[in-house]
């Protein structure tokens, strides 16, 4: 599929993109000690369905022979950084933090957004990482523009995070988004000279997400095969917007409910 959207699926892609934050906000209002992870999916996925859309995580596969994922969202705690299953039956505490990764499919096109929320009073530890790593999200976003590099994104990322001295986990990175789930380009948040110099165009729609460690950015995978972990253990945070390229400037389609 083609990287550049026309005026029409970006319009598409707002009106996705709106009852996406939606859904993620009606997570996030519930999130509270004593909640499970299904009982906050079954929330998100009953927003987009009254609203038209169809959750764009639910089967997806990165591989043809790989199990399809099981829920709306992706629900992370604490040292979990992504694609948690939100199907494991795991009740919330006082003290987590806990990120929300939700996709949908509207009019044929999908958009994809993040947030990390405290469950009830967390520590200042985690209230900073959280608000360092939203603020990383939106220098990203703020970055691009026509006629630009997608690299900018990486420094402005590292500019934000980097005299905190979290680790910005390399292993996973931001993309492109609309016709698929995931499209090219890769948008790292670290600089790297091995990615390739991909200049920035108009048409273009991309899913910004840094997502930081409170110690080192190393990451592995759990046994369940999706959840990705902080090797240390320590808690991570991530944070996560679609936005589209104009000629005005970028637009954020998913707008962040907190």
């Amino acid at each position: 599929m083609a990287l550049i959207k026309t005026q029409k699926e970006i319009d598409a892609m707002r009106e996705g993109g709106h009852l996406l934050s939606r859904a993620l906000k009606a997570a996030v209002d519930a999130v509270r000690p004593g909640i499970t992870l299904p009982e906050l999916d079954v929330i998100a996925t009953d927003v987009i369905r009254a609203g038209g859309g169809e959750p764009s995580f639910m089967g997806y596969r990165s591989h043809p022979d790989d199990e399809p994922f099981p829920t709306t969202m992706c629900i992370s705690v604490n040292e979990e950084v992504v694609h948690g299953r939100g199907d494991r039956p795991i009740a919330l505490k006082e003290g987590d933090i806990v990120g929300l990764d939700i996709g949908l499919w509207l009019h044929g096109l999908c958009t994809d957004m993040a947030v990390t929320v405290p469950v009830g009073a967390v520590s200042e530890e985690a209230t900073k990482l959280m608000a360092v790593t939203r603020e990383a999200c939106l220098a990203g976003a703020n970055a691009v523009h026509v006629g630009g590099m997608i690299s900018d994104v990486s420094h402005a990322v590292e500019a934000v995070v980097n005299p905190h001295g979290y680790g910005i986990v390399q292993a996973l990175v931001g993309h492109g988004v609309g016709h698929k789930v995931h499209e090219g380009p890769h948008v790292p948040n670290y600089v790297d000279k091995r990615y390739p110099k991909v200049p920035v165009v108009e048409g273009m729609c991309l899913a910004i997400e840094p997502m930081l460690g409170l110690g080192d950015w190393p990451v592995e995978t759990a046994e369940d095969g999706w959840t990705v972990v902080m090797k240390d253990r320590k808690i991570s945070a991530h944070f996560e917007v679609t936005i589209a390229v104009t000629k005005e400037g970028i637009e954020i389609l998913t707008p962040l409910p907190v």
